[in-house]
Formats: C-alpha cells, sequence, structure tokens
C-alpha cells in the first residue's frame, strides 16, 4: 500500500505533498532535513494521510494535487471537503 501525505512546516506553515509506502518513516526523513528542498522549513508536522492500492495510483493522485497549485484547495483536503471523485485514478 502506497499513501500520499501532506505535511506542514511548523515555522512557516509551508505544505510539501509527496507519497510513501512508509509515510512515518518519509515524516522522520523530511524532519531529519534527508530533503534537500524540506530542510529549510523543519520541523514539519504530518496533517494528511490517504491510502491507495497501488503506487501508480499514489503517484497519480500527489500529482493531481500539486497541479491544482493552490493552498485553498489544499486547505479543503485536509478538512474532508473534496469529493471522492477527486481520488479516482484510471
Amino acid at each position: 500500500m502506497y499513501s500520499v501525505y501532506i505535511i506542514q512546516s511548523k515555522i512557516t506553515g509551508k505544505y510539501y505533498i509527496g507519497y510513501s509506502s512508509d509515510v512515518h518513516r518519509r515524516l522522520n526523513e523530511h524532519n531529519l532535513g534527508k530533503t534537500r528542498s524540506t530542510s529549510p522549513y523543519k520541523p514539519w508536522s504530518l496533517i494528511f494521510v490517504k491510502n491507495f492500492e497501488s503506487k501508480r495510483n499514489a503517484r497519480q493522485i500527489e500529482l493531481k494535487i500539486k497541479k491544482m497549485k493552490s493552498r485553498a484547495f489544499i486547505d479543503k483536503l485536509i478538512n474532508d471537503e473534496i469529493d471522492e471523485a477527486f481520488y479516482k485514478t484510471y
């Protein structure tokens, strides 16, 4: 199983969207500074997780969320205000 996750910087409030087969390991890596793009904004907290059966589906949804380029959309996603049809992949 793979998961799409959203973490939020405790300092800046910035969001980061990713996918992983082990979300808690990835969160730890972000907080240890092992990811160059997130290191300057640590510490991070996990605020959203959605599970998928396959890596392909998780990656598709991760990219779909990133393409939205909208903090308002991410806030709706976090607050469970997005229709389940959004998560459908082909």
